[in-house]
């Protein structure tokens, strides 16, 4: 069997997430997998690094899958992108070792989250914003993302229930920012819990806008719980953008 890694673009608006799910084959895992298995003539799973959102976008999501083929791997990605929604695209591919796993090996991932601060429309943006209307302070703001940065068990910052599973990572940069009306949030890390990135831009919002501030932040990750924490951002704002291996 070969192992097959690639690099994929996605844009999120129409589908049920990364996971496959029973009751529909509206998800990304999904669509790659009938692909490869009508490409294959076996069955095929896909790996991917993580599971993103229905709704999240991806401009550098990795995966991985074995297959038996004799095809060549210009071959394997101009029949994937050829029969591929035109929403979903590999932009990259190699042949990686018998032990690469692309989520197991992860050793770091960038998000991006966009927000529109202003009452204006922006109509050819609007599947990839979060508009908010109320002026935000870039600065408040950037003050509560230092506080959030560093290795802290981010309990708080999940909608997953507490489980057997260590909720300690490391966030290594979180940067704003802005330009025009648009401001970018840069998120850094060795790896983000369920819904984590959406429940800090949640919360970095919540600074934006003075209804919380860094010494509240603080407590929050030192003993605080999901519903102190701030709201869950939507998940049209996100994107993954890069995945990190040693």
């Amino acid at each position: 069997m070969r192992n097959i890694k690639v690099i994929l673009q996605y844009e999120g608006t129409r589908y049920q997430g990364w996971q496959r799910q029973d009751g529909t084959d509206n998800t990304i895992q999904g669509k790659l997998e009938a692909l490869l298995g009508r490409m294959c003539g076996h069955k095929v799973e896909v790996i991917g690094s993580g599971r993103t959102d229905a709704g999240v976008h991806a401009y550098g999501q990795t995966a991985n899958f074995h297959i038996e083929t004799q095809m060549g791997l210009q071959e394997i990605m101009d029949y994937m992108n050829r029969y591929l929604p035109e929403d979903i695209a590999v932009i990259d591919i190699k042949e990686a070792s018998e032990r690469f796993h692309s989520r197991l090996n992860v050793k770091g991932k960038v998000y991006q989250y966009r927000v529109i601060n202003s009452g204006v429309p922006h109509i050819f943006d609007r599947r990839y914003v979060h508009v908010v209307e109320e002026k935000l302070d870039v600065d408040a703001m950037k003050r509560a993302a230092e506080v959030l940065c560093g290795t802290h068990d981010y309990r708080a910052f999940t909608s997953k229930k507490r489980g057997r599973k260590s909720t300690v990572r490391t966030v290594d940069s979180i940067s704003i920012g802005k330009e025009g009306d648009e401001i970018r949030f840069t998120f850094r890390g060795d790896g983000f819990l369920y819904h984590m990135v959406r429940i800090m831009m949640g919360t970095l919002l919540e600074a934006g806008l003075h209804k919380r501030d860094a010494a509240q932040i603080a407590e929050l990750l030192e003993a605080g719980t999901r519903e102190e924490a701030g709201y869950l951002a939507p998940a049209k704002g996100l994107a993954l953008v890069e995945v990190f291996y040693s």
